[in-house]
């Protein structure tokens, strides 16, 4: 033991301090105080990367440090996002034979024979938005809402750790499967561990109750069974990530090329089998309109940490006289088009004639949905910063980093965000990735490799 210390004495004090650094953080902060915040999360990302100086080889060592960072926040309510709420809603409609996609909380809590357990603290605590709105989760969110529901009894508490235990266990899949799918690709194991312990993924999924890292967990996990040749048993797995969060939808059109004619179409019509199956024991004639229509509001009427959106707008309301809720309704129509042209152009113009050709078409595609978006919550980057760790390119690591400054918005009066403080974050993130593909010999490399 004494020996052990002397060896990795540097690391273990590292990972203490971090354990110190993640327990003020889950029971010690105010979202609003952005100061603490930020401070905060620099010293764990310092602290991550002086970890993985010393340590990166060590996979035990870093496994067990970053499933304890987690479970620092096993009892701790979520303090950046009052989502896990709704959650709970859905879960407890669902354990009571209600369809989530068919009523508004707000029409429940209208009826006076509806009655669920906290009924009232959750329909406060999700906020009126979100009170208004159908569920907009995919059904394997629903089951694990209902299931963490269940095994809950009731409690909010005992529901938050049941879904925290998912979470847990999704993040060391990601390490188990992630670490086989680096190796196939000739590239150094390690690298998982920048997902597994950067403090983005253990603080927006364990602690704020976000289920990004189990989509992530499914889609590695099938693309691992990709790469080996069974292709079969990937597509029940990616269909599950299709439903379990809708962004892997993107990527279909990518792995035709990749695939081929035959196997591609035979991938796809297993993947839509499944995803019907699960979509079935929820499906209405109103269900596909009310999710639409949900789903529809996220492209056309919010908008929060944007990029290319806030330059349009700032041009729009300046020169040409615009209103910005016009703004954020007409270019929210145009996101999805543009993401598909891309993704066409990718499919036509890409050669695949190794996986990490079509990672990078995926990170291609999805960092371009990202800064053209209006909306991208810190906790979205996660699977893009997953993705990247099988490319060649690091640039989501600093997007990780810096991603915390969009939480400046909940420290200011009506949550009003600085397009200044929006403009650091891109500005950085531009100029790295800039740097990044000239580093990778030149962007025609980067658009098409042979």
């Amino acid at each position: 033991m004494s020996s052990y210390w002397n060896l990795h004495k540097i690391p273990i004090l590292l990972a203490l301090a971090s354990l110190v650094f993640y327990a003020v953080f889950a029971y010690d902060l105010d979202r609003a105080d952005f100061l603490k915040l930020a401070g905060l999360y620099a010293a764990l990302f310092l602290l991550l990367i002086k970890l993985l100086q010393f340590e990166k080889w060590n996979f035990k060592f870093l496994l067990v440090v970053g499933i304890l960072f987690r479970l620092i926040f096993l009892i701790a309510e979520p303090n950046l996002s009052q989502d896990f709420y709704r959650f709970i809603w859905d879960g407890e409609l669902i354990k009571n034979g209600l369809n989530p996609y068919l009523f508004t909380p707000n029409a429940l809590l209208d009826n006076p024979s509806f009655d669920i357990p906290n009924k009232l603290a959750l329909h406060k605590g999700m906020g009126s938005l979100s009170a208004k709105h159908y569920s907009n989760y995919p059904p394997i969110n629903q089951l694990i809402f209902s299931v963490s529901s269940y095994l809950g009894m009731g409690s909010l508490l005992r529901s938050v750790i049941w879904m925290r235990i998912v979470i847990i266990l999704a993040d060391i899949g990601v390490v188990y499967f992630g670490r086989k799918l680096l190796q196939h690709l000739n590239q150094s194991p390690h690298l998982i561990f920048w997902y597994f312990l950067n403090p983005l993924v253990i603080i927006e999924l364990t602690g704020n109750l976000h289920f990004e890292g189990v989509m992530f967990f499914l889609f590695v996990w099938a693309m691992y069974l990709v790469s080996i040749g069974k292709t079969i048993w990937a597509a029940p797995i990616y269909a599950a990530s299709i439903m379990l969060k809708l962004v892997p939808l993107l990527f279909l059109p990518l792995l035709l090329p990749f695939l081929g004619i035959k196997k591609s179409f035979l991938f796809y019509g297993v993947v839509a089998v499944f995803c019907m199956a699960i979509l079935l024991p929820f499906y209405s004639p109103q269900f596909l309109d009310n999710y639409a229509d949900t789903i529809g509001l996220w492209f056309s009427n919010f908008e929060f940490n944007a990029g290319v959106y806030n330059l349009v707008k700032v041009i729009a309301v300046a020169y040409y006289d615009q209103k910005p809720w016009i703004i954020v309704k007409d270019y929210g129509d145009l996101v999805p088009l543009f993401t598909l042209l891309l993704a066409f152009l990718l499919m036509i113009f890409r050669d695949y004639n190794k996986m990490q050709s079509l990672f990078t078409s995926m990170l291609i595609l999805l960092t371009g949905y990202y800064v053209l978006s209006a909306t991208v919550h810190p906790w979205y980057l996660i699977f893009l910063l997953g993705l990247s760790l099988f490319t060649n390119y690091r640039y989501t690591i600093l997007w990780s980093a810096l991603v915390i400054l969009s939480y400046y918005a909940y420290s200011q009066p009506d949550f009003k965000e600085s397009l200044g403080v929006i403009a650091v974050e891109y500005l950085f993130v531009f100029m790295y990735l800039g740097y990044e593909i000239v580093k990778n010999h030149n962007i025609i490399a980067t658009i098409r490799k042979k």
